[in-house]
């Protein structure tokens, strides 16, 4: 009961910790550093080499928070691999994976192991046991971050074939990754320990690999049926994350079992049956979505508390000691990867300066990494944790490193959906015809949706300086020419709000001598409809308008709440499909962001009733909700 009380005790220092540790990693971010060497920095700062806030005996209390987080970890990343995203650059994507894994692989364990007599801990070591740390660290290098590639892509609002292939190999890299650790840690256990390769160690590492797979798709299943449950999110984000800390409990009591009754140890990865039960939930269960919810809400508390943790177990002395060593290692798996980028691109044909770039987005590495090496500290505490000190100086090299050359590749390859310097994020154009309140409240409404948006009038008023956030036009009548004087073909649509007689005469000069436009007519005199609709005009009548809102108030509350726009978060859009990739893809395979909701599938001028079966297609018209930071990513996803 003392014990307990006093893992409580450490545990609810530790949160108050990771709150400081928090705020800490905000202030490197606006440094431009990444939050995990924050997080690093704070545990540093904290720890038993610090101002000693964590102890020893605190951080051997905390195993519990490590196990769980680790197991988040595999979670989060194969959450990441979704299929049916990867289908249409499935060759450039197998054979770069290939590439960076196999290459890179062999190129590093290769060098660590003729390195050897200069890495501290491996002086002495023998030849079974040098290569052991060799293909332990060859793995390590092969990690990549799939939530800094996804961080860095949504900063640079990337999109593209280049994009698409790095993204979707550093998930397959990150999933392969930790299946080819499970091998090679045991392996390293069998060299280390100086037993012997024989048939009876191919039998017991494929008997640990189908019990791993089973314990995968088993975990899947205990995690749909909560997720089926209808219980409060925080319930099910706890149940999640006991569960996975649960994976290692039983992972150290079959290794210990089998040790005592069978006669060869069980060696069940963790990381792996965490990753499969992921994966399986993402690409085949009904929860998907919920799950990935989960995984982004709890995910910064997770890594808050585990990165700050590692920080802590940090030896500075060691670290002091093989800086040298740490930038050698850094170099040496930056070259291997450049020659494994360079195989994989050559092979699977991609341009030239894909070839040249390749490798600039995978040298970031974050929780994957880190969590390799803490499994390896753990499984060979004789000098697993001065390997941990000098891989954890290395990632903290790729963190600082790996996002710069990652968005410098994404501008050279022209991904970047960035706006040039000084303009908004908007390439959504209006133009209102007439000047009065009700068209400059619609003004800046439009901008506040990120819409440029510039008025015209036939009108000249006086004292109008006070208007100087929307542009204004004064025009001196409504003929071709005046209307060309304001370049209006670059406008998107026409908002008409002039009398009737002029509306129609702007209309009917839209219609026959500028092209197709969205044009919106507000009307005073119900018989002038026709006529607009004639022209392919959408007419707004203030004089059914509100019966016509008040209707719908009574018939559905929610809609008429978007449509007068009283839920500041919430909005509608049209967004039209035009990626490839989406076209044939059931709406229920979106991966969208959990507070957006598709209303309405146009297609070909028809509204379909749809459904989550419904089946996209290029070309359609999707009317979407949501806010407008999830309603912008949207928009790019669906662009080309």
């Amino acid at each position: 009961m003392i014990e307990f009380s006093q893992v409580l005790i450490v545990l609810f220092a530790f949160i108050w910790v990771v709150i400081g540790s928090n705020q800490v990693a905000k202030f490197f971010q606006k440094i431009k550093l990444p939050l995990i060497t924050g997080f690093l920095f704070s545990g540093l700062i904290i720890g038993p080499y610090g101002l000693e806030l964590i102890q020893f005996d605190s951080i051997n209390k905390l195993y519990f928070v490590n196990n769980t987080s680790l197991a988040f970890i595999a979670f989060a990343a194969g959450s990441e691999l979704y299929l049916k995203e990867i289908r249409n650059s499935i060759r450039s994507i197998v054979w770069n994976t290939m590439g960076q894994l196999v290459v890179t692989f062999i190129l590093g364990s290769f060098a660590i192991y003729f390195l050897a007599d200069i890495i501290p801990f491996m002086k002495g070591m023998s030849h079974e046991s040098k290569i052991a740390v060799a293909i332990l660290t060859g793995t390590i290098f092969v990690a990549r971050s799939p939530s800094s590639a996804i961080a860095v892509i949504s900063e640079m609002r990337a999109k593209g074939h280049f994009t698409k292939i790095a993204i979707s190999v550093t998930v397959i890299k990150d999933v392969l990754v930790i299946l080819l650790f499970t091998i090679c840690l045991t392996i390293a256990s069998t060299l280390i320990n100086e037993a012997d390769f024989d048939l009876n160690f191919i039998v017991y590492l494929s008997f640990e690999l189908i019990i791993t797979f089973l314990l995968g798709f088993l975990l899947a299943k205990i995690i749909e049926r909560f997720l089926a449950v209808p219980i409060s999110a925080y319930v099910k984000s706890i149940i999640i994350l006991l569960l996975g800390f649960g994976i290692y409990e039983f992972s150290h009591f079959l290794g210990e079992y089998s040790t005592t009754f069978l006669p060869f140890e069980l060696l069940i990865e963790p990381l792996l049956v965490c990753i499969i039960a992921s994966f399986w939930i993402t690409n085949y269960s009904k929860f998907r979505l919920d799950f990935h919810k989960i995984i982004e809400e709890i995910g910064p508390m997770v890594y808050a508390a585990f990165f700050t943790l590692a920080g802590a177990t940090l030896s500075i002395d060691i670290l002091i000691n093989t800086w040298s060593i740490a930038l050698i290692i850094f170099f040496t798996r930056l070259i291997a990867m450049i020659i494994g980028a360079l195989t994989g691109s050559t092979l699977a044909r991609d341009p030239k300066i894909y070839r040249r770039i390749g490798w600039m987005p995978y040298v970031t590495q974050a929780g994957v990494g880190l969590a390799l090496a803490f499994e390896v500290a753990g499984s060979f505490p004789e000098w697993g944790y001065e390997f941990a000190t000098i891989i954890i100086a290395v990632i903290v090299l790729n963190q600082i490193i790996g996002p710069p050359l990652f968005k410098w590749a994404i501008k050279l390859v022209g991904e970047s959906h960035l706006p040039s310097s000084g303009s908004s994020r908007t390439n959504k154009t209006a133009l209102i015809f007439g000047l009065e309140h009700q068209s400059l409240s619609l003004a800046r409404e439009l901008q506040s949706e990120n819409y440029a948006v510039e008025i015209a009038s036939v009108e000249r008023r006086k004292n109008i300086q006070h208007i100087t956030d929307v542009k204004i036009h004064f025009l001196e009548g409504l003929g071709v020419k005046c209307l060309n004087t304001i370049n209006i073909k670059k406008f998107e649509t026409i908002i008409l709000m002039l009398s009737d007689d002029e509306n129609y005469r702007v209309c009917n000069l839209l219609y026959e001598n500028i092209g197709t436009k969205l044009i919106i007519v507000r009307l005073f005199d119900s018989i002038y409809a026709d006529k607009f609709h004639e022209l392919g005009a959408l007419v707004v009548d203030p004089a059914t308008a509100i019966s016509k809102l008040i209707e719908q108030f009574v018939r559905s509350p929610i809609s008429a709440s978007f449509i007068l726009g009283e839920d500041d978060n919430k909005t509608m859009v049209d967004i039209k499909v035009q990626d490839r990739n989406l076209h044939g893809i059931a709406l229920r395979d979106l991966r969208l962001p959990p507070d957006v909701l598709i209303l309405s599938v146009k297609r070909k001028g028809q509204m379909l009733i749809s459904h989550g079966y419904t089946r996209l297609r290029r070309g359609d018209i999707v009317t979407i909700v949501g806010s407008m930071e999830s309603l912008e990513d949207i928009s790019l996803q669906f662009e080309e």
